[in-house]
């Protein structure tokens, strides 16, 4: 082996062994973009637009599932990269990223990656959602 190149061998793990992850970090944000949508609008107005982004992604969230279910891979992409473009304009940096690399698994078809990956888009949605609604009460 070439002495340059030094790989970190983990210990085997038994089969079947469950292996919990945890992210250990807060969620990704721009929260400049995030103030200046609630700066640039009264605030019923703001609360209402961001309401209405939040829903409309979140039905885009159920058709990438029902596209999962169905095998439809290929349909997935533009829903995953509707929310990539509306979460990136809010500053909800880890959706945008999330539903980006979704988009891109879309193409490629695998139902495992794009299965991980949408468990992570779906994980970063909630905590976004959250975070939105923490935010605009500062």
């Amino acid at each position: 082996m070439d002495k340059t190149m030094q790989f970190h061998m983990a210990r085997p793990r038994p089969a079947g062994e469950v292996v919990f992850l945890r992210h250990h970090g807060g969620a990704r944000r721009d929260p400049a973009l995030l103030a200046q949508v609630l700066a640039d609008h009264p605030r019923r107005a703001a609360e209402d637009m961001l309401c209405d982004i939040l829903e409309g992604m979140a039905n885009w969230l159920d058709r990438l599932q029902q596209g999962l279910s169905a095998g439809a891979y290929p349909a997935m992409g533009k829903p995953a990269a509707r929310i990539a473009l509306v979460a990136g304009q809010i500053g909800l940096t880890d959706v945008a990223v999330a539903a980006d690399h979704l988009a891109q698994a879309a193409v490629v078809g695998d139902p495992h990656a794009l299965a991980a990956i949408l468990g992570r888009l779906e994980r970063a949605f909630d905590v976004a959602v959250t975070d939105v609604w923490d935010f605009r009460d500062l």
